[in-house]
């Protein structure tokens, strides 16, 4: 079985708007990666929200859905009950919707690991 890749809104919005510190660096990441990429719809929601001030940004985050760059697996509905007991755990931290969901996921999916630093040696 393939090994996914989960995304979180930071990279996405960074891989959208040019201007964002670390596009370059999100964009070459990219270009390494076999799409798809998976996510959930709260991410979606967060990336959209932050790029609504960019100039395509949100049509940018749906292209990728609709010609399958991002793939959507997660069902709230379904995983409610262990997206609630995460945040409740993590809550002095604390833990965003979309934060809790990306961890279910990546309990739910079999990950590949990525570096989440640019000094991760991959430059």
């Amino acid at each position: 079985m393939k090994q996914a890749v989960l995304l979180d809104t930071g990279p996405l919005v960074a891989l959208v708007n040019s201007r964002e510190q670390f596009h370059k660096w999100v964009t070459n990441q990219f270009g390494q990666i076999e799409p798809p990429l998976l996510t959930c719809e709260a991410v979606v929601t967060e990336a959209c929200f932050l790029l609504q001030n960019v100039y395509g940004g949100e049509a940018a985050v749906i292209s990728f859905v609709q010609k399958g760059i991002i793939h959507l697996p997660f069902r709230l509905s379904e995983e409610s009950a262990a997206v609630s007991e995460l945040m409740q755990r993590y809550q002095s931290v604390p833990m965003s919707l979309a934060d809790a969901c990306l961890v279910r996921m990546a309990e739910l999916y079999p990950t590949r690991e990525l570096p989440l630093t640019r000094s991760s040696g991959l430059d």
